[in-house]
């Protein structure tokens, strides 16, 4: 193990872009809120504009649990009002107990860390925003395409918002940053296929997360797109394990990392078993009682996310089904495995590995754990280099 605040490639430093001329640049992501994955991308897409010489916002959605649609309110609290009145543990105000109370205890490590780190600019609508205030808006990246993540009333409502609608009349550049569609499957309405692909045609330039998200653009919208990295892994272990360390962050108490989104049996199984078998200590980096509503709210605290990294600096071997823990577990050069995940989509994880030429690191069982090879991260540092000298290439010339 190296010790904390050294890289464990000791020719690594910071990843350090080109300097451009300033601009005011708006990146547009999925809200923020507790998610690790997606906080860590917009930090690290903010972070890049930045070293580049540009002056960063992101845009960001109060981390509040919205009221039911209007035309469902009555019914909803009609539901609720009869359950309180047999004795059930209902709130009849539930919207209103969940915002005061509970989520900003839940949320307080990770509301931290952005509020620390990350450069939010707080709206309700897009309207709110002026043109007047950037010469950029950059949208991406996570899953900033999927129509699943653009409810009426919820986030950033219409997914129209997610190809820059808003801006219509303004006039500033237009890019897409590793923005992701989710999914090989179109989830799109012809009414929002029709809609999304005029509003790309006045995009500067596009690029997107997954190789099979080159492939929808094309399909779909018949747009040309060019593939580049997660913004997560533009930086590297340096610029990441900085953050545990200010912190103080304790050591981790095991040395199997599990990181499982969407945990059942057949999961906790394997990872028992490979950690039997490598003779490892099991731990996580969440909270199993986050949910839970029936026990007291100070044991649903969510963890930081400083102990979320330190999980992967510290972890000898990582089991999980999240596409952000694959990166993390690449750029701390980590043995891991991917336990399949479709419900979520599997091709996000499939395109990620395909790159690095690791493709096999998808497994279903122990027995396929422990027959697989270890990682050469020399062969896989050298592909990453390839993607991180593109993926600037494409910042570069689109804002400049």
């Amino acid at each position: 193990m190296v010790p904390i605040g050294e890289s464990q490639d000791r020719g690594s430093k910071p990843c350090l872009p080109t300097k451009m001329k300033k601009m005011r640049i708006g990146i547009l992501t999925l809200p923020l809120h507790t998610n690790y994955g997606g906080i860590l991308q917009a930090y690290a897409l903010q972070t890049v504009l930045e070293r580049m010489g540009h002056e960063v916002v992101v845009f960001d959605t109060p981390n509040r649990m919205p009221l039911p649609p209007l035309k469902d309110i009555p019914k909803c609290f009609l539901k609720r009002i009869v359950k309180k009145l047999l004795g059930r543990n209902q709130k009849i105000f539930y919207e209103y107990y969940q915002n005061k109370k509970v989520i900003p205890v839940v949320s307080q490590n990770t509301q931290k860390f952005i509020n620390s780190y990350i450069h939010r600019k707080e709206i309700r609508v897009f309207n709110e925003l002026d043109e007047k205030s950037y010469d950029a808006i950059v949208v991406g990246s996570d899953q900033v395409w999927r129509p699943l993540y653009f409810v009426p009333g919820w986030r950033w409502q219409e997914i129209d918002n997610a190809f820059l609608a808003f801006t219509c009349k303004w006039n500033v550049k237009r890019l897409s940053y590793a923005a992701s569609f989710g999914t090989d499957n179109w989830e799109y309405t012809d009414q929002q296929t029709r809609r999304c692909k005029a509003l790309l045609l006045v995009f500067d330039a596009i690029s997107v997360r997954e190789t099979n998200g080159v492939t929808l653009c094309k399909k779909y919208f018949d747009i040309d797109s060019v593939h580049v990295l997660d913004p997560t892994m533009l930086l590297n272990e340096v610029d990441y394990s900085i953050f545990f360390q200010k912190a103080n962050t304790p050591k981790s108490n095991g040395t199997l990392l599990n990181y499982i989104l969407d945990e059942n049996e057949k999961k906790r199984a394997l990872i028992m078993h490979v950690a039997n078998q490598k003779s490892l200590r099991a731990f996580s980096v969440t909270n199993p009682h986050e949910n839970d509503e029936t026990i007291p709210l100070n044991e649903r605290i969510k963890p930081s996310v400083e102990k979320w990294l330190r999980g992967f600096y510290d972890a000898e071997f990582v089991i999980t089904d999240s596409f952000h823990a694959c990166v993390f577990s690449i750029l701390f050069k980590k043995q891991f495995v991917v336990v399949g995940n479709k419900e979520r989509g599997l091709s996000r994880i499939e395109s990620l590995l395909q790159c690095f030429g690791i493709e096999n690191r998808i497994v279903e069982d122990s027995a396929q754990v422990m027959r697989l090879p270890l990682i050469d991260y020399d062969a896989v540092y050298v592909k990453l280099e390839e993607y991180r000298k593109k993926s600037f290439e494409f910042l570069n010339v689109a804002l400049g």
